[in-house]
């Protein structure tokens, strides 16, 4: 029989009379219910974090350290659980939930030891006269009370990733996981119940984007960090006032294959960065431009590579790819790659669906302005270019309204630091794909790809101001 779970309000476990039905992608079956928020919850959260806020922010380091710390060992202690959990909620394979919850675990750990230098810095401020024996002491402070909204994706790494510098700077937190994957974040929400944190400085409140509103409206609320959709994302922006936002959008994301390039190398990590997660993720791998001299070469060994890619249960250890996450999404892709059929595009590889999989799905001879390239396709679909020059072919990377990461596979130092100059993109990753991602890393994009940075130091500076004390010592 499925679990009933409650939502975690303001340190408090709350039955609610609406409920979420979360279902399996892969064969339909009922994961469990949850307990769903209404304005009226949030807004009690928000009260509750507000008034946390007073304590929150005078914690010392070292009891910010031991929460975070606390919650990394009960992911250790509980990690077949949350990968389960994972796999069950949203169709992740298993081994790829593992793997994501190994990386939640490092967010904590590494929000323990930033939660120790959130500091500051001792400025002279004898630089004109009339200033002599004056010293500035700059310090960061929590800003206050921030609202979390986490996408299906990655429903523990990017819960992690709102949550754990929220702790480690000192700052309440109202967060609204995904409607499709609510359990996991209320699962950790039982881990952060244990711990020294105030009741009431976090709740976990699955809900409808209409019911959470509160944390948009509310002037409480000082920063938004939100993880989603380019459409949503820049709406909340719209309407959050004179809010803080850090918005990780979507995105398309660009790879460059040089003719110097490991062509070996490349395939390997490039089908794992455009069918893993059934290619659900914003940097996932979509638009490949490999150069006209390994061309041939690149699409045959890629091709092999695709055959190899093993569908299905997502509980079984040896699948690669699960479902993606709802048959509406798998049917717009299956009608993109059709669409672009009809209009003069190659299918290598793919194209075929049964119910929510995708077969990983490689196109060639496609025009820039077909859906399957131009927009944020969020599925196992990748479509591959030839070209001819290096500084052309990066032209070709940012047409694009995205531009959160990108990749070259070369071993050119002169065209890796061009590269790293003019492509737009929050992050260019060599000799490795757009998909990878170290949790301590800046990340973010530009363009339709979002603002702010995340990475849990970066994480804390959007969660923190800037104060000065200016020191007259005459």
């Amino acid at each position: 029989m499925a679990k009933s779970y409650k939502m975690y309000l303001a340190g408090k476990w709350v039955a609610s009379d609406r409920k979420i039905r979360v279902e399996s992608p892969y064969d339909d079956h009922l994961v469990g219910t949850v307990s769903a928020a209404v304005k009226a919850d949030y807004k009690k959260a928000i009260d509750a974090a507000q008034k946390a806020f007073a304590i929150t922010r005078t914690l010392p380091s070292y009891v910010r350290e031991g929460i975070c710390l606390h919650i990394t060992h009960g992911l250790i202690k509980n990690r077949e659980k949350f990968a389960r959990m994972m796999s069950l909620e949203m169709g992740k394979a298993i081994k790829d939930a593992r793997v994501e919850v190994d990386r939640a675990m490092n967010c904590f750990k590494i929000a323990a030891e930033e939660a120790k230098r959130v500091g500051g810095e001792i400025m002279d401020l004898d630089w004109t006269v009339g200033s002599e024996e004056r010293i500035g002491l700059v310090r960061r402070f929590p800003i206050g009370v921030v609202a979390g909204i986490s996408p299906f994706n990655f429903p523990l790494n990017l819960v992690a990733h709102k949550v754990a510098p929220a702790i480690a700077s000192g700052c309440p937190m109202v967060l609204k996981p995904a409607s499709k994957t609510p359990i996991v974040a209320l699962m950790l929400a039982e881990l952060i119940d244990e711990t020294e944190l105030p009741k009431g400085a976090m709740s976990v409140l699955p809900g409808s984007s209409k019911e959470s509103t509160p944390l948009i409206e509310d002037d409480r609320i000082k920063l938004i960090t939100f993880t989603g959709s380019s459409p949503v994302g820049w709406w909340i922006k719209a309407h959050s006032g004179m809010k803080k936002t850090v918005l990780e959008l979507g995105g398309n994301a660009g790879v460059a294959v040089a003719d110097d390039a490991d062509v070996d190398l490349a395939v390997s990590r490039l089908v794992y960065g455009a069918f893993g997660q059934a290619g659900q993720s914003c940097i996932s791998v979509q638009r490949i431009f490999v150069h006209e001299k390994v061309y041939d070469q690149f699409i045959r060994k890629f091709r092999v590579a695709i055959k190899k890619i093993k569908t299905g249960n997502p509980l079984n250890d040896k699948t690669d790819l699960g479902p993606m996450v709802d048959i509406e999404s798998a049917k717009r892709t299956e009608g993109w790659i059709k669409e672009a059929i009809d209009g003069g595009a190659k299918l290598l590889a793919g194209g075929k669906r049964r119910k929510r999989l995708l077969q990983p799905t490689l196109l060639g001879n496609v025009k820039t302005t077909m859906n399957v390239c131009s927009q944020e396709a969020f599925a196992p679909l990748a479509v591959v270019f030839k070209y001819k020059n290096f500084k052309s072919m990066i032209n070709q990377i940012n047409n694009s309204e995205f531009g959160l990461q990108a990749g070259v596979f070369t071993q050119r130092v002169k065209d890796i630091f061009y590269a790293f100059k003019y492509v737009e993109a929050g992050g260019v990753m060599i000799n490795d794909i757009p998909t990878y991602r170290a949790d301590h890393m800046p990340y973010g994009g530009v363009k339709s790809s979002g603002m702010g940075r995340e990475g849990i130091k970066y994480g804390i500076e959007d969660m923190t101001e800037i104060k000065i004390l200016g020191l007259n010592l005459k």
